[in-house]
């Protein structure tokens, strides 16, 4: 059964009035934003005017407050699954409810969080992962059906302090407009009572893309000399070239023999939980280390394999106020390849801020918890987008929280009263 069917009647009522008051604030932000998108961002959708926002009273406070996020900065997937599988459609929201007060409290009992993304409500047409999952990933999944067990809409699973949404199989093409990549995709998040009354709502950024630059070089002729017809039968062909005669028991064969083949059944990768074969690299590694000192040691370097020249998933406020670029964090290509364990252990913003008050209480930033239990990302957006974003759409749900872009900073949306004391960044 689709996930919204297993909505409650009167939790369906209140959704359908949710989205006609989110049609309203949509209108009144478009009027706020004061820019229209160019006829060039028609097809390159990320290309969108500069936007100077007016700073506006927030909305008329409720008693609760919807904090939401992406998990990452960007999530990719592959375009085509039908000869390697890099990544799934796998994308992740978070989510948290604060009751207003002094103080606020963080809540997860008695409470649900709805997502839906009403322009783009399915997927197994923009995409041939489902035709291909079973063979990949050995499970029999319903058309828009995720990974980890979520769809397109649907409730969110509470946590201790939070809730998620994992692994949903989101694409970068919105149903109004399926022939143009929109890297940016809006999801509605809805948090509700017992009953199914509408305590807040929030519109958050999906960033999702497939824009892994292969094609730059791997195209037909690019490499060796090798003319197959297709980017990714280029790369396995060269792969079976140089590796064939190394390749592990159990994983004999040439690629080519037996696609589609998912680089994670040999090279381990955390992103998706899966161990590789003893003894080879995994996957960042292998591929970090076979391309340094074959693409540039920059940004637009790392945009010939990472969303990308046109999708700029590099987009916070370190790159775009400090000039920060990939490098600067995560060093270069041969760094990168010397990380043993990759997504799991990452740059972590207490090693350039280092007063006591920036400190992150776990490993990564993305699961790291600052004032009051609010998570990091919750107030500064997720990695690679800290506010404030250059892409507009990441302001929508700051400007909704507290009438302004920018990291959410005022007081008076969680506390009812202005708080004593220093903020949470300058307390000692």
């Amino acid at each position: 059964m689709h996930a919204l069917a297993r909505l409650k009647p009167r939790r369906s009522f209140h959704l359908a009035a949710t989205f006609l008051i989110g049609l309203v604030c949509t209108a009144a932000l478009a009027m706020l934003l004061g820019a229209a998108v160019p006829a060039a961002a028609q097809d390159d959708p990320s290309l969108y005017l500069p936007v100077v926002f007016k700073e506006v009273p927030p909305a008329a406070l409720s008693d609760y407050v919807l904090l939401g996020w992406n998990d990452l900065g960007m999530h990719c997937y592959n375009r085509d699954f039908q000869d390697l599988g890099v990544l799934p459609p796998y994308n992740t929201l978070w989510a948290q409810v604060i009751k207003r007060g002094n103080p606020p409290v963080i809540m997860t009992d008695t409470i649900t969080v709805t997502y839906r993304f009403p322009d783009n409500t399915h997927s197994a047409d923009k995409s041939n992962f489902w035709t291909y999952a079973k063979q990949l990933f050995s499970v029999d999944l319903a058309p828009d059906m995720g990974l980890a067990g979520f769809g397109l809409s649907g409730d969110m699973a509470a946590k201790a302090d939070h809730f998620v949404a994992e692994g949903i199989p989101l694409t970068e093409f919105s149903d109004s407009n399926p022939a143009v990549r929109d890297p940016y995709q809006l999801a509605e998040l809805v948090a509700l009572d017992a009953g199914g009354k509408v305590l807040a709502q929030n519109t958050v950024v999906a960033p999702v893309s497939t824009e892994m630059r292969c094609d730059n070089c791997h195209k037909d002729g690019g490499v060796e000399g090798i003319r197959t017809g297709r980017v990714e039968t280029n790369i396995l062909t060269l792969h079976d070239e140089e590796n064939a005669d190394e390749y592990p028991a159990g994983h004999t064969g040439r690629l080519m023999d037996r696609r589609p083949v998912l680089c994670a059944e040999c090279h381990a990768s955390n992103a998706l939980n899966a161990p590789g074969v003893a003894g080879l690299p995994n996957l960042s590694k292998a591929m970090h280390e076979k391309h340094a000192g074959k693409v540039p040691q920059t940004t637009d370097g790392c945009y010939n394999c990472h969303p990308g020249p046109t999708t700029k998933c590099l987009r916070d406020v370190m790159s775009s106020q400090h000039g920060m670029g990939c490098v600067d964090c995560h060093g270069n290509m041969e760094k990168v390849a010397e990380n043993s364990n990759p997504w799991l252990n990452e740059p972590r913003c207490d090693t350039c801020h280092k007063e006591p008050q920036y400190a992150q209480d776990q490993p990564l930033y993305r699961m790291s918890t600052g004032h009051g239990g609010v998570r990091c990302e919750g107030c500064h957006d997720s990695t690679h987008a800290i506010a404030a974003s250059t892409e507009t759409r990441d302001a929508i749900k700051f400007i909704n929280l507290q009438g302004k872009t920018g990291t959410l900073s005022s007081c008076l949306v969680c506390h009812t009263t202005m708080p004593a004391g220093d903020s949470p960044h300058t307390a000692q």
